[in-house]
């Protein structure tokens, strides 16, 4: 590769972004802002009949949602487009009829076809497969084994994908192609065609397969149909991001968790690894909780917030600060952002609590004594804070004869409707004093 880095994401607007194409994207960008070069966005819409202006704009809006920022585009322009297949329709038949002029190629039945000549050696250097070698020949061959000539122009006027290929990435600069390793089986084809023109090919780096948990292809029910479809179910951008950058590439530090930033400072495509990636739902809902922790509370509340008006709860009284606060408390509980919302659902409203718990299995004698360091705790500790409440409450117990778990289980009950939760003084903290008292109030424990 000369020059400055240039490579490109290149969909087909025949559905959304998908895992597989995100994928790809990541890498790319990856690529192009490590090595300080520009990251292209092109639309392959050739296929007139599947292809929409709404899977196009899908596949934007997805992009942006994983915070994969493109340097030329169909929406930013640049000089090198335009950046739509099917506005480069001049440029595919200026160079068919080169071909057809030299003689490479012929016409027949409406179609152009690139003639194949054998006994050519074809060899390139992958960044992930090394070098690779293969003979034109073996490059389109029928079923028979004979050579197939290669179609570059149908008869509808539309340019093939290996045709076209070529012709945009020549013409848009593109010195470094970073895709799936289904395509090491076009390369041949192309290199066939940048040498009958004269062009110049780039450097290639072929990505391994994403598989099911099973080792299997993976299916749309598993990779979700859109990148939107993990937003809907509780997952960060950035843990998306992190989790798809660990899918056949790993920092040479061994660093699990990073940011954008510290992932474009690790990043070397010769340390992609061959071997098929993985997609482990496990691994992204660990990556993912990670991710959380580390997350700004506000930026953190913002992703919240649609989920907790999707519960129903009236979030009109309760401060940005107050909100962004509770989910801090929570410490990381959730692996999505889903499962934070509901899991601290307690936080927002005090009626959740009053549906998952009634205060029924509390004896009498039990009752009476929680009822007496309840009484205590709201009147006599000085500060509310979690380790004040935690200092009064040893020594009241050890002065009483009780224990943390007779008094404080019923209280994690009546302040969050749960057995598990963050920390029960961090819990009562955060609600405030005089919120604590509401709740034990209504189950006659004050």
């Amino acid at each position: 590769m000369t020059g400055k880095a240039r490579v490109r994401f290149a969909p087909s607007p025949t559905g959304s972004l998908h895992i597989g194409g995100a994928h790809t994207a990541l890498f790319n960008w990856l690529y192009a802002r490590r090595n300080g070069g520009s990251f292209i966005l092109r639309i392959e819409d050739t296929d007139m009949e599947r292809s929409t202006k709404e899977y196009e704009q899908s596949i934007l809006d997805g992009m942006r949602w994983m915070g994969l920022d493109w340097d030329e585009g169909p929406d930013k322009g640049g000089d090198f487009g335009p950046y739509r297949q099917s506005e480069r329709m001049d440029l595919y038949r200026k160079y068919a009829k080169q071909l057809l002029d030299e003689g490479k190629a012929y016409e027949k039945d409406g179609a152009v076809f690139f003639k194949v000549v054998p006994g050519k050696e074809l060899r390139f250097r992958d960044e992930v497969y090394g070098n690779l070698d293969f003979k034109s020949e073996n490059a389109s061959v029928n079923h028979d084994g004979t050579i197939k000539d290669i179609v570059i122009m149908k008869r509808d006027g539309m340019p093939t994908y290996n045709y076209a290929v070529v012709i945009d990435d020549y013409t848009m600069g593109i010195n470094m192609v970073i895709r799936g390793e289904d395509h090491i089986i076009n390369t041949p084809k192309q290199l066939l065609i940048y040498d009958a023109l004269g062009f110049e090919a780039p450097g290639f780096a072929h990505l391994p397969m994403i598989l099911g948990k099973d080792k299997k292809k993976l299916s749309k029910r598993q990779g979700a149909t859109s990148v939107f479809e993990y937003n809907d179910m509780g997952y960060l951008p950035d843990g998306v991001f992190n989790f798809l950058a660990l899918l056949g590439w790993s920092p040479k530090n061994g660093q699990e968790i990073f940011s954008r930033e510290e992932a474009v400072e690790m990043f070397d495509i010769s340390a992609v690894t061959r071997k098929a990636a993985v997609l482990d739902m496990d691994k992204l809902n660990h990556i993912n909780q990670e991710q959380m922790k580390i997350m700004d509370p506000m930026k953190l509340l913002a992703v919240i917030r649609p989920f907790w008006i999707e519960m129903g709860f009236d979030l009109s009284g309760l401060s940005d600060e107050y909100l962004a606060s509770a989910l801090h408390t929570m410490g990381g509980r959730g692996q999505t952002t889903k499962q934070l919302a509901e899991y601290s659902d307690y936080f927002v409203t005090f009626d959740v609590v009053k549906a998952r718990y009634d205060a029924s299995e509390i004896k009498e004698e039990t009752r009476a004594v929680v009822k007496k360091f309840y009484n205590a705790l709201l009147s006599e500790c000085a500060e509310w804070k979690a380790d004040k409440m935690e200092e009064f409450t040893k020594e009241w117990i050890a002065a009483n004869d009780s224990s943390m778990k007779e008094v404080c289980l019923p209280l994690r009950w009546a302040l969050t409707g749960r057995k598990v939760s963050p920390g029960v003084f961090e819990v009562a903290e955060q609600l405030g004093r005089d919120e604590c008292r509401r709740r034990l109030e209504y189950y006659d424990l004050v």
